[in-house]
């Protein structure tokens, strides 16, 4: 019969090759409950005629804007015109003011006047504490985007994401969400009716 130092020899060998597979399987287990508690942020998808659209009447005593952004309306109302003409479009434009000027309520009447879908969402929803999230959901705004065009893409509190890149590891979620948000604005096919709008209150 084994004697108890045998015993305990053998038990300490058991934990030895035990333990560690336990605790990384706690580890998995523990990052997997993480990932189950992150909130899931989805785009709003906001449809012409729906009871929430933003008219131009509804906006008042921003008249400049009003007749600057009336081009973006014209482009993706009547599309096939600016072709023969071989005018371009901006991939993209910035609203700058300060709170409650009336940023997003342009950008709403934007898309109620022009019939285009309204895909709102703030920057800093694209920021998150693991790498690659952001970017992923700004893969799918863009991907959403691009299957229900004509649309407009409305990202309010754009500095959150478009700040200088740092280079170092503490930024590496936020270059790569900018990154991926270049990627997008870059890949924009000229005959696509997407625009996309930025709100900030800093330059």
């Amino acid at each position: 019969m084994p004697n108890l130092g045998e015993m305990l020899n053998a038990l300490g060998s058991a934990a030895l090759t035990w333990l560690p597979l336990i605790f990384f399987g706690l580890l998995i287990y523990l990052i997997w409950r993480s990932l189950q508690y992150m909130p899931r942020v989805k785009t709003q998808a906001i449809v012409s005629d729906s009871s929430s659209s933003v008219t131009w009447a509804d906006v008042a005593g921003v008249e400049e804007a009003k007749a600057e952004l009336q081009e973006v309306v014209d482009f993706l109302k009547y599309p096939k015109r600016f072709q023969r003409l071989g005018a371009r479009v901006p991939k993209g434009m910035l609203l700058y003011g300060p709170p409650g000027t009336g940023k997003t309520l342009l950008a709403k009447a934007v898309a109620h006047e022009s019939g285009a879908k309204f895909y709102s969402q703030s920057a800093s929803a694209f920021v998150e504490m693991f790498a690659g999230v952001g970017a992923s959901r700004i893969r799918k705004l863009f991907q959403e985007a691009r299957k229900n065009a004509p649309a407009i893409i409305f990202i309010d509190e754009l500095d959150a994401v478009g700040a200088a890149r740092g280079g170092n590891g503490f930024n590496r979620e936020h270059d790569q969400t900018l990154n991926q948000l270049l990627v997008e604005l870059d890949g924009f096919d000229e005959a696509a009716q997407v625009v996309v709008m930025g709100a900030s209150n800093r330059l």
